[in-house]
């Protein structure tokens, strides 16, 4: 039987909500059950999770709804009494806040009257709204927020430039402004190598990297996904690359992008070419030939990093670095058993996988997204576990093992699978210790596949620093121990997995070509370049979870304690818009 409870004016935001759901959901007798604020796509999720029910029709935005399956009454009281003493518990832990906490634009500014950033964490439908509000105080814009529309991303930065503002986002989940992290970001050494990035979890890989081969990051700019696709001309990256031109304290510029639009993509070349500092470059899919004049691109998310430190050192560029040793030594498989499956809470990871499974496969580079599947053929899979198609309701992948556990057991009942590839992503926003979490799962994996006389191999590598909240050395440690093969990154893994399954890529040894340099407009507004040479002050809307790195890494920040307007009512909202 569904029962459901909905509280008035309780708005909580959507990471709380979905872990207090998973707290829940552990409670014997509970057949399904969903805590969610009653928004309009929330409702669509409730639908789709076969628990929508009458009371929630009434039920606006700003209510939150508690909706359980369950054969006893007994347990719906239980729910909504966990619910409040989970709810009590987060405010007790904030008690002690570090910042303050406003309810309103005008009275954030007037606490913080040096801001010069807005952190946006606001549901998708509400986004643009708050990212113009924040541009028209002048300040920068960094957008969590994702499921934001196409068009009015393409606003929001056109707004942005011509007022000589960055708009980081939307859907940007990594940052690194001076040394501080942004929402999901490794803690980094500064030092002398900016990076431009349309990718999250590609800034953490190449970012962490140059961390642990004793170099250092000035700034690393998230962009969001889409920035390079053709809607939206690549506003921000060619922003940020002008950013890091004349930022002193950069010598060195890495650009990271998913699969771009090849137009986009040219132009931002062409930009590059007008540079004076060497740039190393990643598109996600290409598989790059040459090195150009001061244009070096590179293959893989490490190699990225690696070139990086090389430019930075004055290092000699080598031909290829992605060359190695990446046997595994009395690999057993059955006949038949030659698939590897990637489980990957970072998406760009997935991306990177992808391609070179392509690659080793003779398939070519050239990668798409097809519901949820980076890569899929012939028993092989690459799936991006924070893909909308599993979070819907759900925590991100990398804070919370849930959804990844469930595949882990799936992949290892089927025969076909040899290799089970892994990430782990560290950093402030993940989770505490994603090792432990996952192993019981990866034992049941181990255990299933020599009950049925397999040998099943799975293979990782850890996203992190020595600095990061989590213990990196002891992630890897208690991997091994389980019997994991752990790799030092991301490329080193995927081709040790291909390793196991008699598949390797062949790489290209690039050449050095001089090229004409290209003559671009460089310049910079007053406001990019103050942001570049300054701490940011951060308004901080929405989630407060995010003021854990800011703080702790000294930065100036106030909590926007984030309410939707008129209760959430749509159309409300519109007319007091337009009233303003």
């Amino acid at each position: 039987m569904i029962h459901t409870i909905i509280k008035k004016n309780s708005y909580q935001d959507s990471i709380n909500l979905m872990l207090l759901t998973n707290e829940v959901s552990a409670i014997e007798g509970i057949n399904k059950v969903q805590v969610m604020m009653a928004t309009p796509a929330n409702k669509d999720i409730f639908k789709g999770a076969g628990l929508y029910t009458d009371e929630l029709e009434t039920a606006e935005s700003n209510d939150m709804a508690i909706v359980v399956d369950t054969d006893s009454e007994e347990k719906v009281q239980e729910v909504v009494d966990k619910t409040e003493q989970y709810l009590k518990d987060q405010s007790i832990s904030g008690g002690d806040q570090a910042f303050e906490t406003v309810r309103t634009w005008d009275k954030a500014i007037k606490t913080l009257p040096n801001a010069n950033m807005a952190m946006i964490s606001v549901p998708g439908q509400y986004a643009a709204e708050e990212g113009h509000a924040a541009l028209d105080r002048g300040l920068h814009v960094f957008m969590f927020s994702d499921n934001v529309p196409m068009e009015a991303e393409a606003e929001l930065k056109q707004k942005a430039h011509e007022k000589g503002l960055l708009v980081m986002g939307p859907d940007c989940g990594t940052g690194i402004l001076d040394g501080i992290p942004m929402a999901f970001a490794n803690v980094v050494k500064k030092g002398r190598i900016g990076i431009v990035g349309a990718s999250g979890t590609g800034i953490q890989e190449v970012s962490s990297i140059i961390d642990r081969l004793g170099e250092g990051v000035s700034h690393a700019i998230g962009t969001g996904g889409r920035d390079l696709k053709d809607p939206i001309g690549a506003i921000t990256m060619m922003d940020g690359i002008k950013a890091l031109e004349n930022h002193t304290q950069t010598d060195v510029i890495a650009i990271i992008s998913k699969p771009p639009a090849k137009e986009v993509r040219d132009k931002v070349v062409d930009l590059l070419h007008s540079v004076s500092k060497p740039v190393v470059a990643i598109f996600l899919g290409e598989k790059p030939e040459q090195h150009e004049g001061n244009v070096y691109q590179a293959y893989t998310l490490a190699e990225t990093a690696q070139i990086a430190v090389d430019l930075v050192r004055s290092n000699d560029i080598k031909e290829d670095y992605n060359a190695g040793d990446y046997d595994v030594e009395g690999v057993t498989l059955k006949e038949g058993q030659n698939a590897v499956k990637g489980l990957f809470s970072g998406g760009t990871l997935a991306s990177e996988t992808a391609v070179l499974l392509s690659d080793a496969l003779g398939l070519g580079t050239s990668i798409t997204n097809e519901d949820g599947y980076v890569f899929k053929k012939d028993g092989h899979e690459v799936v991006d576990l924070g893909d909308d198609k599993y979070t819907q309701g759900k925590p991100h992948p990398m804070i919370d093992p849930e959804t990844r556990a469930k595949f882990i057991e799936q992949s290892a009942q089927d025969e076909k699978t040899a290799v089970i590839l892994l990430d782990f992503v560290l950093g402030y926003g993940s989770h505490d210790d994603m090792a432990s979490a996952l192993l019981p799962s990866i034992e049941k994996a181990f255990a299933h596949a020599k009950s049925e006389g397999r040998e099943l191999y799975i293979v990782a590598s850890v996203c992190g620093t020595t600095s990061d909240p989590q213990d990196y050395q002891g992630h890897i440690n208690r991997l091994r121990d389980a019997g994991i093969i752990v790799k030092d990154n991301n490329n080193e893994a995927v081709r040790t997995a291909l390793s196991i399954v008699g598949l390797h890529v062949d790489d290209i040894k690039k050449a050095h070509v001089d090229v004409p340099a290209t003559q671009n407009d460089l310049s910079v507004s007053d406001q990019v370049q103050a942001f570049v040479n300054e701490r940011p002050s951060i308004i901080n809307v929405g989630l407060k979870s995010f003021t854990n790195a800011l703080t702790d890494n000294n930065a100036q920040v106030v909590q926007f304690d984030w309410r939707p307007v008129a209760g959430g009512n749509e159309k409300m909202r519109k007319i007091l818009s337009l009233l303003k």
